[in-house]
């Protein structure tokens, strides 16, 4: 990018050479056994990554698969909800299954709604990509009128006070609070606040636990990402990943690497996401003229700068330093433009309202009495779904097709966490490369190489070969 200047961060010229390593492409050998690793410890036997010239890495089929078929449940590496969809749903901060009751899903919706509750300061969408043309969507708005209900009715859902019909078919796990006393952060067991705490929130735990001084550069952070894009507390939790990884590794006994070995160690699970800075491959809005593009990426570089530069005033860690260069940072954001797959959960309130409709007349009749009220005020988005981004380590390795064989799709019925689901769309053979479509592949030709373009590659798939102009 010839417009943009030199890097305002001065850890990127002073560790430029460490920094080099930390973003270099893994070695074969070296990506190659972790990911055999990955699928080993995680039990996923029906896939393998392999290597082509062609494609780089793919997924392979280990095993013949029939259509509808689920091929594989990838656990995320890093994860967050977004900010505005918080107030529609709370789930488990660690697994991202819904929790409470529903009773609590649907007061505190509506109590947050009727009193114009935003998890930033502002009523604006600045969810991940908003600005910057991405097409992932957020909730944080509803058609309802939440002030049909009086305030101490709403009031008694949420306190459990007030039980809704049926809703013992519906169970939800109850809420644990986060162990560091934060607000923010809510799961569904110990064992996943635990799980939490020692893999990211230790260190962006906002809660009575933490040192004034940092809580307070924290909560400055979190507010900059609130107002501008929630990319950036994924990027975050990327960095605390990072960095309780090297800390564990340096207290076992046995280790007398140096640091950075211990932090290119620790790097390793993010190193294997493909890479590039987040204002170089994000995609330029519509509405911004290709004459203003160097404009606009200084702007997103600056913006991803200024956020970075909160970071560091929280949780910098010199023995870490070339982990918060913007160099690095801009990369992993770049990781999670061009390889997240959207967080989906499904909401447990949509089931609940839909077997209140499907109950026999009588008893649905009695049943919409106490129901009906809460349903009209909660409007026709009456159910939003957890919404997020993430990074899923081995769906990232799933190379584009337009005619794919498997997608990303969640059963009701089953899947009611933060995993990937892939399922088979066809008949897969052992041996055979699984494919997704990372773009909507009822698209014209020409739309979807423009599309693709922003993931760097010209796809030749055989829908793509057949449908080239000549």
């Amino acid at each position: 990018m010839g417009g943009i200047g030199a890097s305002p961060c001065d850890l990127d010229g002073k560790f430029a050479p460490q920094i080099a390593q930390l973003l270099a492409t893994p070695s074969l050998q070296s990506a190659q056994e972790y990911y055999d690793e990955l699928v080993r410890s995680k039990k996923h036997d029906g896939v393998r990554v392999s290597y082509s010239g062609k494609h780089g890495k793919g997924v392979c089929a280990n095993r013949d698969f029939a259509e509808d078929d689920v091929i594989l449940k990838d656990q995320m590496l890093v994860g967050a909800q977004h900010s505005l969809n918080k107030i529609d749903c709370v789930v488990c901060s660690y697994c991202f299954r819904f929790i409470g009751s529903i009773e609590f899903q649907i007061g505190r919706r509506l109590y947050l709604h009727s009193i114009g509750a935003s998890t930033g300061s502002t009523s604006e969408r600045h969810c991940h990509g908003s600005d910057v043309g991405s097409s992932t969507s957020c909730s944080g708005s509803t058609n309802g009128n939440c002030n049909a209900v009086p305030q101490e009715v709403i009031m008694s859902l949420m306190d459990g006070d007030t039980s809704l019909p049926f809703t013992d078919q519906f169970c939800l796990p109850s809420i644990v609070a986060c162990p560091g006393g934060c607000e923010g952060e809510l799961y569904c067991s110990q064992s996943c606040a635990d799980s939490d705490w020692d893999s990211y929130h230790s260190l962006l735990c906002t809660g009575s636990k933490t040192e004034p001084s940092r809580r307070s550069a924290l909560q400055k952070f979190v507010e900059h990402a609130n107002g501008t894009n929630d990319i950036f507390l994924v990027a975050a939790k990327a960095i605390t990943f990072t960095l309780l990884r090297y800390k564990k590794l340096k207290r076992q006994p046995a280790s007398h690497e140096s640091s950075f070995s211990l932090l290119m160690e620790a790097w390793k699970p993010l190193s294997m996401g493909f890479k590039k800075r987040w204002w170089e491959c994000v995609a330029l809005p519509e509405d911004i003229d290709s004459s203003e593009e160097d404009s606009f990426r200084q702007q997103m570089r600056d913006l991803a700068f200024a956020s970075l530069q909160l970071l560091k005033d929280a949780i910098f860690d010199p023995e870490c330093a070339p982990l918060f260069s913007l160099d690095v940072y801009g990369h992993i954001i770049g990781m999670f433009e061009l390889n997240n797959l959207d967080l989906v959960v499904a909401s447990p309130v949509e089931d609940y309202f839909i077997h209140i409709d499907d109950l026999p007349e009588s008893e649905k009749e009695e049943a919409e009495k106490v129901t009906g009220p809460f349903l009209d005020a909660l409007g026709e988005d009456y159910s939003v779904p957890c919404e997020g981004t993430a990074f899923f380590p081995l769906q990232s390795c799933m190379n584009h097709s337009c005619c794919p064989n498997a997608k990303a799709f969640k059963r009701d019925e089953q899947d009611k966490d933060g995993h990937a689901v892939i399922l088979a769309l066809k008949p897969i053979s052992k041996g055979e490369e699984i494919t997704v479509s990372y773009i909507d592949e009822d698209l014209s030709y020409e739309e979807r190489q423009a599309q693709l373009a922003d993931y760097g590659f010209t796809c030749a798939c055989s829908k793509c070969q057949e449908e080239r102009p000549i």
